[in-house]
């Protein structure tokens, strides 16, 4: 009996023995927290040096200096790294495909984001199960679909000059959205495996700190008022995840508590290694290292030419651009909630095929 692949439910005094899941691909839907290369194969000047620097020593498609956690699940079910759908130079969809570009949206996007909302990344996963041969019917019912997606409806409200209660009222249209989308996907694809993310704690991030400097502080140093909006899109999108289980009783649906995994990199961060968790590693100007000058840009500072690279010890910082994490924050963040011990059910990753007992 190998117990490091077998989880045992005791209830009402009956034992369930619950083995790892075999998932043969991963279909993910997303914004820039997991996008593996789709904004950058539509817009190529999108990014550039030092991004991806740590672990692909170049650029890759990600907002980060490495690899995200979409990544670290991938390699911890011994898949490859998704390729972007929209990624038609390094297409390889035999272990699954990743519909998330940065920028996206839940809700139809206005102002600069991402044209690739939910919805249309809907659009592009019929498209690509349509050009599947129906052999591979198996595939898709199989599959590990992931979500992680919400941070950008909350930034543009923000952006738009919305007050915090404007942007609360427009939460439940959001969430909405989402389950109309995910009833979508579930009844397309024939999966029965959804792993879904909450929205992070966005009041830490220096784009936030930097923009509203008068929002009242935590004891973390972040932006309270912001993060309780973000509390409130979780408590609705938790809300509808247990609807969505009452709608589709035979989907196995894990929700699971990223805001939480990452806000104990603010609040302890030491306990994971890290420091000036709400400083920016690659940015230049201000308290944050954000907001004079983006991450890889070139500016000039009292005549001379310089450019805005990462810091010197990019392992050690929690927040890499001022949007996104580095690297060693999504190694961190993934291994909190892999065990299940954010989750709801508390299953962990690679038993995410199985629904609680009843």
């Amino acid at each position: 009996m190998v117990l490091s692949s077998i989880t045992i439910f005791k209830l009402n005094y009956v034992v369930f023995a619950v083995k790892d899941c075999e998932f043969p691909a991963i279909f993910n839907f997303g914004d820039s927290n997991s996008d593996t290369g789709g904004l950058a194969a539509a817009f190529p000047a999108f990014l550039y040096k030092p991004y991806g620097e740590t672990f692909f020593h170049k650029p890759a498609g990600r907002t980060s200096d490495g690899r995200l956690i979409i990544d670290f699940i991938a390699n911890s079910l011994n898949l490859p790294y998704l390729s972007a759908y929209l990624d038609s130079q390094r297409t390889n969809f035999k272990h699954g495909a990743n519909f998330a570009t940065a920028g996206s949206t839940i809700t139809l996007p206005y102002g600069a984001l991402s044209p690739f909302y939910l919805g249309i990344q809907y659009d592009q996963f019929v498209r690509l199960k349509s050009l599947s041969p129906k052999t591979h019917g198996e595939y898709f019912k199989q599959a590990l679909y992931t979500f992680d997606i919400g941070q950008n409806d909350l930034g543009q409200c923000f952006f738009s000059n919305l007050s915090i209660a404007m942007v609360n009222a427009s939460v439940p249209d959001i969430i909405n959205s989402f389950s109309t989308n995910f009833k979508n996907i579930y009844n397309i694809s024939g999966g029965t495996s959804f792993w879904i993310h909450n929205t992070g704690p966005i009041g830490c991030l220096p784009y936030i700190l930097n923009t509203f400097p008068s929002a009242q502080k935590d004891e973390a140093g972040c932006a309270k008022p912001y993060n309780e909006v973000a509390q409130y899109f979780n408590t609705k999108l938790k809300e509808a995840v247990v609807q969505l289980r009452k709608d589709l009783p035979l989907a196995a649906i894990t929700y699971v508590d990223v805001y939480s995994a990452k806000y104990s990199l603010y609040t302890h961060p030491h306990n994971d290694g890290f420091e000036k968790p709400l400083v920016a590693c690659c940015g230049y100007g201000g308290k944050y290292n954000y907001g004079s000058a983006g991450c890889g840009e070139t500016i000039q500072v009292n005549g001379t030419q310089i450019f805005v690279g990462s810091c010197q010890r990019p392992w050690t910082r929690v927040n890499w651009d001022g949007i996104h994490y580095t690297e060693a924050a999504n190694k961190a963040v993934f291994h909190k909630i892999s065990t299940g011990a954010y989750s709801d059910p508390p299953l962990p990753l690679k038993e995410a095929c199985h629904r609680t007992p009843k």
